[in-house]
């Protein structure tokens, strides 16, 4: 397509950016259309996933059918089936009808399936069976339906790590993912952040009757330098809330500063020597790397203290040495939402002979799992929002369903 085509598709869909690599996704999403080919959308939470589905149906052959869209990770795992596939009327408690789901609905249209990585392995058995001979089966039923419908996947998890660790299925990913389409995160789009700044901040001076904020060029730079780790949603929220909080409508980097969320991993001590570039899913992931890499390396470094301790320990005993300097480990809990791990050393100097001071008795403390740290933010997260799983899922950067099955797994209710 040439350039003045993909743009009359930004505007008609409402996509701001000039951005190469999100020209190429449009134009992909657009020569793909007229098929019945499956198309996989990758990239990460708020990058604007959900636009391309609606630029895929709307060029296809079933524009005119129904386009259902369905958030996988919003649907509890116990009734998900019910809902994309139907039941029969008593096929389970409070089944009081016939319900015919969205695979039903969807027959001769588009079903767009985000978040598609949430979903269970029975699901996706019964999701794998519609892509390979478009039947399926109600729940309750034995009888067998088919239905002619256009499949739009999206995710922002790495299914090829989910599929290693044995939570998607490989033979799904081969059928959603025959067509890719990558959607670039907003700290690699460049000046797209000013234009989409720009296109809110209109939008939100409209809405609440009030005139736009403008941007100083310090506050550009800033705005530029950030790294946007929830990409174009984030940055429409904060747009938001400075249009309405700040009185000044000339916005310059020190006002911007309040609002842009603090970059917590990046302040994180840096830890000696060279590891090997690994793959995360999230900021979480990160963090417990971090944290227990980190572990080790404070448990070697006590273990040489206290060597050097009883060391000079022995020397202060033969030759009665005045001013030793003797170290104790202090545990410092700075951080009450993170395990307390890290130590600092804190020196005690001796006046004499007499009063030479014994050094604690070190007890190693035993290595925390993965589960047992995310067992505690968990909690933690509950307590923090009162027990509103809801809050609480979207302060942890997980689906309510996946909180769910969490908080059974490790027994929170």
């Amino acid at each position: 397509m040439t350039k003045a085509e993909i743009q009359q598709v930004k505007q008609r869909f409402g996509i701001i950016g000039n951005t190469e690599a999100l020209s190429r996704a449009i134009d992909v999403a657009i020569q793909v259309a007229p098929t019945d080919l499956s198309v996989l959308i990758t990239g990460e939470s708020g990058v604007g996933k959900e636009s391309f589905p609606q630029i895929i149906h709307q060029y296809s052959r079933r524009k005119h059918g129904q386009y259902i869209a369905v958030n996988c990770g919003a649907i509890p795992e116990g009734t998900i089936d019910s809902e994309l596939f139907g039941h029969e009327k008593g096929a389970f408690t409070g089944a009081i009808g016939e319900r015919k789901g969205y695979f039903g609905e969807a027959d001769g249209g588009t079903i767009f399936l985000d978040e598609v990585g949430e979903l269970p392995m029975p699901t996706q058995a019964r999701l794998l069976r519609v892509l390979e001979s478009g039947e399926f089966i109600k729940v309750g039923s034995s009888k067998v339906q088919k239905t002619d419908v256009r499949i739009v996947a999206a995710t922002n998890v790495n299914l090829t790590q989910a599929i290693a660790e044995g939570r998607f299925r490989e033979d799904l990913y081969y059928r959603l993912n025959t067509v890719p389409i990558q959607i670039p995160p907003l700290r690699e789009r460049g000046d797209d952040v000013l234009l989409l700044f720009r296109k809110f901040s209109a939008d939100f001076a409209e809405k609440y009757r009030m005139p736009a904020i403008q941007l100083t060029e310090d506050a550009k730079k800033e705005l530029l330098a950030y790294p946007w780790p929830g990409n174009v949603r984030q940055l429409k929220n904060i747009t938001e809330q400075i249009s309405i909080i700040e009185t000044n409508r000339e916005i310059t980097a020190a006002i911007l500063q309040n609002y842009l969320p603090a970059q917590n991993i990046q302040r994180l001590p840096a830890l000696m020597g060279t590891r090997e570039s690994k793959g995360f899913e999230s900021e979480r992931e990160i963090l417990y790397s971090v944290l227990f890499d980190m572990r080790q390396e404070v448990a070697e470094l006590k273990k040489m203290v206290h060597n050097l301790m009883a060391e000079r320990a022995g020397q202060v005993g033969q030759v009665g040495q005045v001013g030793t300097v003797v170290t104790t480990p202090v545990v410092t809990t700075h951080q009450p939402s993170v395990p307390a791990i890290i130590h600092t050393m804190q020196p005690a100097v001796c006046k004499d002979d007499d009063d030479i001071q014994d050094t604690e008795e070190y007890v190693e403390e035993p290595p925390l799992s993965l589960d047992e740290v995310e067992k505690e933010m968990i909690r933690k997260a509950l307590e923090r929002h009162h027990g509103k799983r809801k809050s609480a899922a979207k302060d942890l950067n997980i689906s309510e369903r996946t909180l769910y099955r969490k908080i059974k797994e490790y027994e929170l209710d």
